[in-house]
């Protein structure tokens, strides 16, 4: 959730300071937030986009997803949509146009929003930030090996959605964002990812692992054998088999 800093103008009323920004937002995660903020009607950030003038890199199109950096904005006087997305897209410039991101992404045959679009899968994959240089090794193994990345984050983005269950049909949908059936990395950044996922993006830890599963909390198990890897899943799926009938118990009672 945004969570709008609070104040008390003269007359008693409470307005929000400022605005914070979670790591991986999606940018219409981050519309509503602003819309709520500035006490808008819902969808007028996104309406506002047009008129806006973001300095984005010409492959977003025009679309801030991945540059809506995360952090704490400040509302200041007369705050406009317009203000806020354009304080969090420099922000984002500032923090990828840098030497250590250009560089790093060069190091990895990518251009700038290549690596801005792999730190937001990595954002949204990652259960821990210890594992995001991991999972970002997988995402780069399975680039240099022609293998599709299948991950389940970019399902979720295509469906507007955020789950943990991805079902055999969820794989075959229609959408350059179906990361099952499209090779290579999806049209956009599907979040808007912190500095940590973007180093993550850029120095991803040496390791020739190809899978990786969250069994459960704290437990992320990365592997290059697909057998283990089925392992790992089957074992997951127990564990989720068993946590949905204690929590069907737990509401007949």
């Amino acid at each position: 959730m945004a969570v709008p800093l609070l104040t008390t103008d003269d007359e008693g009323e409470s307005r929000p300071t400022s605005l914070l920004i979670p790591e991986g937002w999606r940018a219409t995660q981050v519309y509503g937030a602003v819309d709520k903020a500035l006490a808008l009607p819902a969808g007028t950030t996104k309406k506002s986009l047009a008129k806006a003038n973001l300095k984005l890199p010409n492959d977003a199109e025009g679309n801030p997803e991945g540059y809506l950096f995360p952090a704490t904005y400040p509302l200041g006087e007369n705050p406009t949509p317009e203000k806020l997305l354009t304080a969090m897209v420099d922000t984002a410039n500032k923090k990828f146009t840098g030497a250590p991101v250009a560089a790093g992404a060069q190091r990895n045959a990518l251009n700038v929003y290549q690596a801005v679009t792999i730190a937001s899968i990595v954002q949204a994959e990652a259960a821990a930030k210890e594992d995001m240089g991991k999972v970002a090794r997988v995402i780069f193994n399975r680039l240099e090996r022609g293998m599709p990345l299948q991950m389940d984050s970019t399902i979720n983005y295509a469906l507007g959605r955020s789950t943990l269950k991805t079902s055999t049909k969820d794989t075959k949908i229609d959408s350059p964002y179906n990361s099952y059936q499209r090779m290579g990395l999806p049209p956009t950044p599907i979040a808007n990812p912190g500095d940590e996922a973007m180093t993550a993006a850029i120095n991803p830890t040496p390791g020739d692992w190809l899978y990786f599963v969250t069994v459960k909390p704290g437990d992320t198990r990365f592997t290059a054998d697909y057998t283990e890897h089925r392992r790992n899943v089957d074992e997951f799926n127990r564990l989720q088999q068993s946590a949905s009938k204690q929590a069907g118990a737990g509401a007949a009672k």
